[in-house]
């Protein structure tokens, strides 16, 4: 019987952190299913999911928690099932601006009130052209609830994007 194991790596960058954790996976008799990884202010962090037999889960949590002699911290979450597939509609959001505090919270607040889903959420700052400042940018798949209008999101999103002086794009 297999089991899936949702876990969470972060610790000082550094060469090879990945292939120590597929290592461990492999040697345990798991199955690296998918990851989001990256390079955040020096540090590695990264998000993945592993199924393994059911009589192996003890082992390569083990085997993970290893990982953090070598000054990486993980945290694994067991049973981490795809759910059913969920209803509504996904559409990707864009959004660019000048950086400044709060844009986030005040765009993801218009989407918790509507109870939307953010799926995946990637966000940076970046140089504006010609030395104009920061630019905050983001891109997110969302899940619209069933029964959400996608034009009378976006009209919500577009009032609040004009005081944080944003632009925000929806696109099913």
């Amino acid at each position: 019987m297999l089991t899936t194991l949702v876990m969470t790596v972060i610790g000082p960058d550094q060469p090879g952190i990945v292939q120590k954790i597929a290592t461990r996976v492999v040697d345990k008799g798991g199955n690296w299913l998918e990851s989001r990884m990256g390079h955040l202010g020096g540090q590695f962090a990264g998000i993945l999911r592993v199924e393994v037999e059911k009589k192996n889960e003890a082992a390569l949590i083990e085997a993970l928690r290893g990982l953090e002699a070598e000054g990486l911290r993980v945290v694994v979450h067991s049973g981490g099932e795809d759910g059913p597939a969920a209803g509504g509609l996904t559409v990707r959001l864009e959004l660019v601006g000048q950086d400044r505090p709060g844009i986030l919270r005040q765009i993801s607040g218009v989407l918790a009130n509507h109870r939307v889903n953010v799926e995946e959420l990637a966000s940076e700052r970046v140089s504006a052209p010609m030395g104009d400042g920061t630019l905050f940018q983001a891109r997110a798949t969302i899940r619209m609830p069933e029964g959400l209008d996608l034009n009378s999101l976006r009209t919500e999103l577009e009032k609040i994007a004009a005081d944080l002086m944003v632009d925000v794009k929806l696109e099913p």
